[in-house]
């Protein structure tokens, strides 16, 4: 009306604001202002209006939609706070097959003392579920390779007759028609066999002298088992019972259980994400220590709170603002350190036949892509290998010939795991006065004494109750940053310590 739009002109306008169609805005903006005109309306006021239009706009919600997300925030507040546990496993198991969002939910659930486990034969329901000491399990339905029917078939056995008690009374339990090989091998990559008291290793490695693995060896010992059951129960004699002491159950072999590294990447194979664990856990100190930008950081852009403020000083050049808002990172130009273990890599060529390397490399809250070309191809690849933990320094940059797109530059390039002896001069430990006495003296000492070596040590000794603090230096002894030393150094309580 106060611009003698017509009830068709008003809809397109109503449809561009709902899905924030600038350009036809834009086009719409004279005709509104000149109606307004012709109406005795003041032009700067016209202009007001129009511009707060455009803010709406930019963020726009009605009445309703705000009235049921209010609703609904009330509801998950109230699930989260009092079934907490319950509500995030429900939440994770609407976002199964969205990696990056379960993983967030993960470290959300760490945030609020949550255990999240790894499926469990005997716990696990087909999603995510709760046990009864409050802990999220990881659901059977989740693991690759083990197929509907098996998961359904081994959850209503449980049920009906109760938890397996060992590994061998599982196999003959279940219907061996629905659990398969392959349904066993995913089982136990992802560690849901691990509840039988048996390492990983043990069902896919043949102990010595022997050409079968575990699981292979079970198959066979259930068909027998049900074999001989079948032909007991259809025997004269079978009421007297004692044939079953006739299968005799197969010997568990002794091999090395694997290490952290090879355990979590078949778990990762089957699961789609580390639970136990994480690759990075044993360079924990080098990402917090030597590492200033997590990879989820590396090219985020402003937030939305900052674009919320210049929208309120600049109200006039709204759109102009939002198109520069989110368009740069923040880290553009800066130098950045980050870390992580390459997950993929793949070596092409280029039109004009040189080589160059597309590689995703992966830390504890996402992973980013990376390319390298030319002389960084020649320098840099041969560290470029799934499965290697990297550290990389360099310059976030514009792409070539792309001033809208952006890359990580890496001028160096190192295995992660030579950073703490390169880098690492000083080991920095924190006691609080009232902590320390003779038993945590002793410990401390005895620690620098079993892991000499060239950084220098520091002791901080702080009053909580003064809000003082005394640095001290040591200067007869250096010690060897290792991770026995560290793990000693974490077993003593009231003290904590930091890499320089």
């Amino acid at each position: 009306k106060l611009g003698n739009f017509t009830k068709g002109d008003a809809d397109v306008l109503r449809k561009a604001m709902g899905k924030k169609q600038i350009e036809v805005l834009n086009k719409m903006k004279g005709k509104f202002v000149e109606g307004g005109k012709t109406n005795g309306f003041d032009e700067k006021k016209l202009e007001k209006i129009w511009t707060d239009w455009e803010a709406f706009a930019s963020y726009a919600f009605n009445k309703s939609h705000s009235t049921c997300y209010a609703f609904v925030a009330y509801q998950t507040a109230y699930l989260k706070t009092h079934y907490r546990a319950e509500y995030m496993a429900a939440v994770m198991t609407s976002s199964l097959g969205a990696i990056d969002k379960i993983t967030f939910f993960m470290e959300e659930c760490k945030a609020i003392n949550i255990p999240v486990l790894g499926p469990d034969i005997n716990e696990s329901e087909r999603r995510f579920g709760v046990n009864k000491k409050g802990e999220i399990r990881f659901g059977l339905g989740g693991i690759k390779g083990t197929g509907d029917a098996a998961v359904e078939s081994i959850i209503e056995e449980r049920t009906k007759n109760g938890p397996f008690k060992d590994l061998f009374e599982f196999i003959t339990r279940v219907n061996l028609r629905t659990v398969n090989k392959k349904t066993l091998e995913s089982l136990a990559y992802a560690g849901a066999l691990d509840c039988f008291e048996y390492h990983r290793a043990q069902y896919f490695v043949p102990g010595e002298g022997e050409t079968i693995n575990l699981i292979e060896k079970i198959i066979k010992y259930a068909n027998n088992y049900a074999a001989d059951k079948e032909s007991t129960n259809s025997s004269l004699f079978g009421a007297f019972g004692g044939s079953e002491m006739a299968i005799q159950k197969p010997k568990i072999p002794t091999v090395q259980p694997w290490g952290d590294i090879e355990r979590l990447r078949f778990e990762k194979d089957v699961v789609g994400f580390y639970i136990s664990g994480h690759p990075l856990d044993m360079f924990r100190l080098e990402l917090e220590n030597f590492c200033t930008c997590t990879l989820d950081r590396l090219m985020a852009t402003r937030e939305k709170e900052d674009s919320s403020e210049i929208v309120a000083e600049e109200d006039e050049n709204v759109t102009t603002i939002n198109a520069e808002i989110g368009g740069k990172p923040l880290l553009l130009g800066k130098e950045i350190a980050v870390a992580g273990i390459v997950s993929s890599f793949q070596i092409r060529t280029t039109k004009t036949g040189n080589p160059f390397c597309i590689y995703k490399i992966e830390d504890y809250s996402g992973s980013v892509e990376m390319s390298l070309f030319g002389e960084d191809f020649v320098k840099f690849s041969n560290y470029i290998q799934v499965g290697h933990f990297l550290y990389l320094k360099g310059r976030l940059q514009n792409r070539w010939k792309s001033e809208d797109q952006f890359e990580f530059k890496p001028s160096q390039i190192q295995l992660l795991s030579q950073i703490r002896e390169k880098l690492t001069k000083e080991i920095r430990l924190k006691i609080e006065l009232d902590m320390i006495d003779e038993t945590l003296v002793r410990q401390i000492n005895e620690a620098v004494a079993n892991n000499p070596g060239s950084c220098s040590l520091t002791l901080e000794v702080i009053d909580t109750i003064q809000h003082t603090e005394v640095k001290l230096l040591s200067r007869t002894r250096r010690v060897a940053p290792s991770n026995a030393f560290f793990k000693t150094l974490e077993g003593m309580t009231g003290l904590s310590f930091g890499l320089n």
